[in-house]
């Protein structure tokens, strides 16, 4: 993790450095603490903006930001973690909330609330949302829900006339047909989202069962992944997705999507990312729902973007938790996060930042008003060891994506994997 000054850093920002670190240290910092996300260039901009914001505010605490790529985030954070070194604060996904509260990685904050950190008007989902056990670990910093980018040009310049909203997996697949046909193969109709397992887990469900069941066993089955699989080689066949070599560059910045880059017409994010996406996108992007399953159940559903938490290694957690909670009530520093992190959990704060919007954050508010009623409830977390069910699920799938392992096998061989390594982690 390198240490860059301010000029240095911005410059680095620009030119979409993967992993930076700031430490703007204010003159005679009393205190430091540490935070740590996973971010891209817009969200670490808006950061470290919010970082200057409240030491200036508060010139008794000083605060080092360190940012790295998704991709490299969670690796690092499992490093931190066994060392004893973790950051103060440190950005958590729902996903992995309850492996880190059961490795007595992270402090509950129910002793802080109403009294430094004021989260009264806070949407009773969100809050529940980042509870173990009956406790507060987990402060929500924006709602979401799952999105299918895309390019709106193309979709125009191919005659793409479907909604988008209620679209099926077979209206997707033609309009993949479609855009590859009418562009003359210079722009595929989607990124192969064969290794993407959060795609999978909307599939899922609409199968009707959870990835995870209540026992935080294995419910997915064989022709779950197998069906899954074999939709994307079929797509594959047709030619009408992103090519084999670019599928399997693992967790790809946001500037490397198919979208972002133009070679694809649409791809899979999180809906907080739209503001990212268009700021590296050459064309105006839309939203879609992940297509549904004819005749399924709802395979999305809302759910806390991320989440900001309390460290166990904190030397200072009362400072810790005046900045978290300048991120939620100061009305600067909600005003420069905007909607980068998703829909914020207070009221008071949506109707603070409503007039301010841009397009496309604009766009974000409509696209998750128009899904509430076409989601599934939120799934419960996954179990300790979903992280390496996530790595299995793209070092298996990349296989098939390659043609070296038919789909049946390694759906088999997945749900195997998964299976061992769910009960090996309990």
């Amino acid at each position: 993790m390198m240490e860059l000054t301010r000029r240095r850093l911005l410059g680095a920002v620009g030119a979409g450095v993967a992993a930076t670190a700031l430490s703007a240290v204010p003159a005679k910092a009393a205190t430091r603490i540490r935070h740590y996300w996973w971010g891209n260039p817009e969200r670490d901009k808006r950061t470290f903006a919010v970082i200057d914001t409240f030491q200036k505010a508060n010139p008794g605490i000083e605060v080092s930001g360190e940012t790295i790529g998704w991709g490299d985030y969670w690796t690092k954070m499992a490093t931190q973690t066994a060392g004893r070194n973790m950051a103060d604060l440190v950005q958590m996904d729902y996903r992995y909330l309850f492996e880190y509260v059961r490795r007595g990685a992270l402090k509950p904050l129910d002793e802080y609330v109403g009294k430094s950190l004021m989260i009264k008007d806070f949407d009773q989902g969100p809050i529940a949302g980042g509870m173990v056990d009956g406790k507060l670990y987990a402060l929500n910093i924006g709602s979401n829900s799952q999105v299918i980018v895309h390019n709106t040009r193309v979709f125009k310049e191919a005659g793409v006339d479907v909604d988008l909203i209620n679209w099926t997996w077979d209206d997707f697949a033609k309009a993949c047909e479609q855009i590859t046909a009418k562009s003359g193969g210079k722009v595929k109709g989607s990124d192969d989202l064969s290794l993407m397992i959060e795609a999978f887990e909307s599939w899922v469900r609409q199968n009707g069962r959870e990835f995870y069941g209540a026992d935080g066993k294995v419910a997915a089955t064989v022709d779950d992944v197998a069906s899954y699989w074999q939709m994307w080689a079929d797509l594959r066949k047709k030619d009408v997705v992103r090519s084999k070599d670019k599928t399997v560059i693992l967790d790809p910045p946001l500037a490397e999507s198919g979208v972002a880059v133009g070679d694809t017409a649409m791809s899979h994010y999180w809906s907080n990312q739209l503001v990212g996406i268009q700021a590296v996108a050459k064309d105006k992007i839309g939203p879609a729902m992940v297509p549904h399953k004819k005749g399924g159940k709802p395979g999305q559903f809302i759910k806390p973007s991320m989440f900001m938490s309390l460290s166990r290694d904190t030397k200072d957690a009362e400072s810790a938790i005046k900045y978290m909670n300048a991120w939620v009530t100061d009305p600067a520093i909600t005003k420069i996060l905007g909607l980068e992190r998703g829909i914020p959990a207070s009221k008071a704060v949506r109707d603070a930042l409503a007039p301010g919007l841009n397009e496309t954050e604009k766009l974000s508010v409509a696209y998750f008003d128009a899904i509430q009623s076409k989601v599934g409830p939120l799934p419960l977390p996954a179990p300790k060891g979903a992280g390496e069910v996530r790595d299995a699920f793209m070092r298996i799938g990349t296989s098939v994506v390659l043609d070296r392992a038919k789909v049946k096998d390694a759906a088999e061989q997945f749900i195997a994997d998964a299976s061992d390594i769910v009960e090996r982690a309990q």
